[in-house]
C-alpha cells in the first residue's frame, strides 16, 4: 500500500545496519511514502562503517557523525534520538522509519506513536520483540531483497524457497495451524454480515495483531496467495481492478 503525499523520516543506526539491505530498504520505503530526510548515525572514523561510502552517494543518505566517547556507552543512539524529537516536533511528516534492530528505540517508537505518527521498524530476525510491538510495521531485512529465513539462516532453506513468486505457492514450506489460525481470526474480525472481507483490511488487522507479520516470511510475495494457500478461504478478485479482492471463509 503506497501512500504518495507521506513525507517520511529515514534514520539509520549504522552501529546495527549492514549496507548490502540498503537497496531493499529504500524500495521497501517508497511503496509507504517519500523518503523525504534520510540521515543515518554512527563514528564514520571506525573503518567497520567504510562499506556505507558507496551506498551514501547513491542513496542521498546524509551520514551523522558521532564519536565514540566512552567505550561500552552507545551515543549514536543517543544522537538518533535527539534528531528524531526534533523532527517529530517540525511536525513535517505523518511517520517515521526507525533502521536498527536495537532495543534502545522502544520507548522512542512509542513516542512518536503517541504523537499520532507511524512507525515503521526495519531489523534482524533477532530484534527484540518490544521494539517490534513498539512498531505499527515491523519488515525484517532478510526479506527486502526477495528472501525469506524462517529461523535466521539463510543457508537453512532450500534454493528454490529463497525467491518465491506469487504463483509459485507450491515451492513454499507448509502452513501451520498457528498460522490457518491467524488468518481465520483476522477474516472473521472484518468480515461484513454476509461473510466476505476485504482483504486489505484483512492485511491491517493481521499487522495490528503483529507488526511483523508479513506474507513474504511465509514465502509469498502477496497476502492474497498466501490466504489461498492456506485452504480455509476463497479469494476473488472483483472487477477489472486487480486490488479490489474479497475473501471468505470455505
Amino acid at each position: 500500500m503506497k501512500h504518495e503525499n507521506n513525507n517520511l523520516a529515514i534514520l539509520i543506526d549504522a552501529d546495527n545496519v549492514t549496507p548490502k539491505v540498503a537497496d531493499g530498504l529504500f524500495a521497501e520505503i517508497a511503496k509507504y511514502g517519500t523518503a523525504s530526510v534520510k540521515r543515518i548515525y554512527g563514528d564514520w572514523t571506525k573503518p567497520a562503517l567504510k562499506g556505507w561510502k558507496d551506498c551514501l552517494l547513491e542513496h542521498s543518505i546524509q551520514p551523522i557523525q558521532q564519536f565514540a566517547y566512552t567505550v561500552g556507552k552507545n551515543s549514536t543512539d543517543s544522537a538518533l534520538i535527539i534528531d528524531a524529537m526534533d523532527l517529530l516536533y517540525s511536525a513535517r511528516f505523518s511517520g517515521f522509519c526507525i533502521v536498527s534492530s536495537d532495543s534502545d528505540f522502544v520507548r522512542l517508537a512509542t513516542r512518536i506513536r503517541e504523537q499520532g505518527l507511524t512507525v515503521f521498524g526495519f531489523g534482524e530476525r533477532k530484534t527484540p520483540r518490544p521494539f517490534i510491538a513498539a512498531c505499527d510495521r515491523f519488515v525484517y531485512f532478510d526479506i527486502l531483497n526477495g528472501q525469506r529465513v524462517a529461523d535466521g539462516s539463510e543457508d537453512s532453506l532450500p534454493t528454490e524457497a529463497k525467491d518465491i513468486s506469487e504463483n509459485s505457492a507450491k515451492s513454499a514450506p507448509p502452513i501451520d495451524g498457528r498460522l490457518r489460525k491467524m488468518l481465520k481470526n483476522a477474516i472473521e474480525a472484518t468480515s461484513e454480515d454476509d461473510g466476505t472481507s476485504q482483504l486489505s483490511r484483512i492485511g491491517s488487522h493481521l499487522a495490528k495483531q503483529s507488526p511483523d507479520f508479513d506474507s513474504r516470511n511465509y514465502g509469498y510475495k502477496q497476502l492474497s496467495a498466501l490466504v489461498e494457500a492456506s485452504g480455509i478461504a476463497n479469494v476473488k478478485r472483483v472487477g477489472n481492478n486487480p486490488t479490489h479482492i474479497i475473501v471468505s471463509l470455505k
